[in-house]
């Protein structure tokens, strides 16, 4: 009776005599052994010899072109110099800044206008401004251009008044259609249709929410524009629009066929008086257009930057902070490399 009483001891809770042998199923204990006091660890670089063969193949390429430019006696660099800042020129410098001026105020205004007539709830406004985006997208500059500057034979004199009765005043086309006043008439009429897009773009991207945020508070319909969504929306209008601006210096270049010497009309007039400084003062232009729209990159590289606050966590650098992370980053690697 005492050996059928006797509490059974459970077969895995039994513990395994010292004679043996471990488990098969158990790993061994993993000691990790620290490095000796004396040894240093070095962290080595992932190298990349594909980048440094094309950036080696990219600055042989750029060395080859810029020594081309430089010893080829057919650019006339001496005669480049000459023309470069003569007084023909400048002035024609001064007119392009001018008619750019003028053109990118007037294009701008009426992008809004436009913009806001085609998000408005009108039909005759939607579709009056679709089809003037749509009409002046599709003609060339040239058209125009040649079409205003040939307006006199089609309307000799304008006229004010009542539609379909009389008229109050008259205006000599002829007097009042200056070439300044034809480029940067055709110019504005032009640019606003792209500008009209800019726009409306820039107000689309507004998130509803804020739309109907403002509306629940009951703001009339002008102060929500003007405070609320004008505000977000230039997030997106002001950096697009500067870049179509690089598009309108260059534009300007055609106001030379409607009889005004801007830069390139100029350096026309002088190539066709001197024949033999035709490439050069193509040079002159080139250079001339490079340096201006390189000023607007800058002005937009600065605009988005600004822009872009509330957006970003971290602003972009400048190139004035990377060239000096760039030169820190130098000096401490050469300070590193002199200590070993």
């Amino acid at each position: 009776m005492s050996d059928a009483l006797a509490p059974a001891v459970p077969l895995d809770t039994a513990s395994p005599s010292d004679t043996d042998p471990p488990p098969a199923h158990r790993n061994p204990p993993v000691t990790a052994t620290a490095p000796a006091s004396g040894s240093s660890q070095r962290v080595v670089p992932l190298r990349n010899p594909g980048r440094w063969i094309t950036s080696a193949v990219a600055l042989v390429l750029l060395a080859q072109i810029v020594h081309g430019l430089a010893t080829n006696p057919f650019y006339q660099w001496d005669r480049f110099h000459y023309w470069f800042a003569r007084p023909v020129i400048t002035d024609g410098l001064v007119v392009t800044l001018e008619v750019t001026a003028y053109s990118a105020v007037l294009g701008l205004l009426g992008g809004v206008v436009l913009a806001l007539a085609r998000l408005s709830r009108s039909p005759v406004l939607r579709a009056i401004s679709w089809v003037y985006i749509w009409l002046f997208r599709s003609v060339p500059l040239i058209v125009v251009l040649l079409f205003l500057y040939n307006f006199s034979a089609l309307y000799r004199t304008l006229s004010l008044g009542v539609p379909f009765g009389p008229s109050f005043w008259h205006f000599d086309e002829s007097k009042l259609a200056t070439d300044m006043m034809i480029a940067v008439v055709g110019l504005s009429l032009n640019e606003a249709a792209y500008a009209a897009e800019v726009v409306r773009a820039g107000i689309l991207s507004v998130d509803q929410g804020q739309h109907e945020a403002a509306a629940a508070l009951g703001l009339p319909r002008r102060y929500q524009f003007a405070r609320i969504v004008l505000p977000q929306a230039l997030r997106a209008i002001v950096p697009s629009y500067v870049n179509q601006l690089i598009g309108l210096v260059k534009g300007t270049s055609l106001v030379f066929y409607v009889s005004l010497l801007d830069l390139f009309g100029s350096v026309q007039s002088m190539g066709s008086t001197y024949p033999g400084d035709i490439v050069p003062l193509l040079l002159v232009a080139t250079v001339w257009y490079v340096i201006l729209t390189s000023v607007i990159s800058v002005v937009q590289f600065y605009v988005e930057r600004h822009y872009s606050r509330g957006a970003l966590r971290t602003l972009p650098p400048t190139p004035l902070q990377r060239l000096r992370a760039g030169l820190t980053t130098l000096i401490v690697r050469i300070r590193r490399e002199t200590a070993t």
